[in-house]
């Protein structure tokens, strides 16, 4: 039954509608893909599909012939400098699909958190308007890191390519590969928030980094610990876990050094095995993302507290608000929640401008 407020403190959602701990939050992402199977599993399966492909094609094509018998033994070892180009290119396609994929999830998670069902197709139609804003976000929370984490070494590189001193370039490098690596996972951590927001909040590309960087503040290390026991998920999962039995098969009727035909067929093999595992590491990473965006919404904005004084709960505010004589559909309604400083002022919601 309804509490005094109004709202109904006992909706089946798949996280709770308060501020979350960091186990709630790990949690809740694993039960959104338990809850919406068939939309979340959709979506990083697409999105893993053409990162793994890219990334195939690019060691088939591109990186060299040693490294299109990827991930065998003999392979690693003599081609080291190709697998780590071609691995350092994976992982930043797999981070920006990530980045999309918590965007995606945003509204199902959002849903879920207010107790809203949600209808087939429900998470695109949410997404479709901002897909290009989403895009864009996600590509700057990638590069400002990166950038980050190049200009510092910057030194070191110019320094060997004059041939100076070694000393000066060993010096230029204990110093700068440190700093960037510092600067990148500082401004990671302070920008990630800004791809939900940019889906949710309706934001531009500008107000949604603006947003994360205001959600951040003083909050920057508990949300890198969070990410980081997701990382340790992730590697164990997408890394180990899940790509085990693609590699036996592969070394079983491959060997360590297929050649032609079998290395086309190796290749195909392990990009399987890839897809596999990301598509179900892809959509906890970025619910995590959405979760912990929601979390510091209720905690530093009282989000929670705001529909909550309203007497209503989330479901009759976003129908009401989906009922105005403007026309506009539930998605909106839903949308109207979340946009910063105001809740959705249409006829029936009781809402403030």
């Amino acid at each position: 039954m309804p509490g005094p407020d109004g709202w109904d403190d006992d909706v089946d959602g798949a996280v709770p509608f308060r501020p979350m701990s960091i186990s709630e939050m790990l949690d809740g992402a694993i039960a959104g893909i338990r809850r919406r199977p068939r939309t979340t599993l959709g979506l990083s399966v697409a999105i893993s599909t053409v990162v793994q492909v890219a990334g195939s094609v690019t060691a088939y094509y591109f990186v060299g012939r040693d490294a299109r018998g990827e991930v065998t033994p003999d392979v690693l070892l003599d081609s080291i400098g190709a697998q780590v180009t071609l691995g350092l290119a994976g992982l930043i396609l797999s981070a920006y699909g990530i980045l999309l994929m918590a965007g995606m999830m945003a509204p199902i998670l959002g849903r879920e958190l207010l107790g809203l069902p949600i209808a087939p197709g429900q998470a695109w139609r949410d997404v479709r308007p901002r897909l290009g804003r989403l895009a864009a976000t996600a590509a700057v929370v990638m590069v400002v890191p990166l950038l980050a984490l190049v200009l510092p070494a910057m030194p070191f590189f110019l320094l060997l390519v004059v041939e100076a001193h070694p000393a000066l370039a060993v010096l230029a490098g204990i110093v700068g590969f440190p700093v960037g690596i510092g600067l990148m996972v500082w401004l990671y951590i302070l920008l990630v928030q800004a791809v939900p927001a940019v889906v949710l909040e309706r934001q531009t590309v500008t107000g949604a980094l603006s947003r994360a960087k205001t959600l951040s503040k003083g909050r920057w290390l508990r949300t890198c610990g969070t990410l980081l026991l997701a990382l340790v998920v992730t590697v164990f999962m997408g890394f180990f876990a899940l790509r085990i039995p693609f590699l036996i098969v592969q070394l079983v009727f491959f060997g360590t050094e297929p050649e032609g035909g079998a290395a086309v067929a190796a290749l195909a093999i392990d990009t399987l095995g890839r897809i596999v595992s990301w598509s179900v590491v892809l959509p906890f990473d970025a619910g995590v993302i959405t979760l912990l965006y929601m979390d510091r919404r209720m905690r530093r904005e009282g989000f929670d507290l705001d529909l909550r004084t309203k007497g209503r709960s989330a479901a009759a505010i976003a129908g009401a608000a989906g009922n105005g004589s403007d026309g506009t559909d539930e998605g909106e309604g839903f949308i109207d929640l979340w946009r910063y400083g105001r809740m959705a002022a249409r006829p029936g919601t009781g809402a403030n401008p």
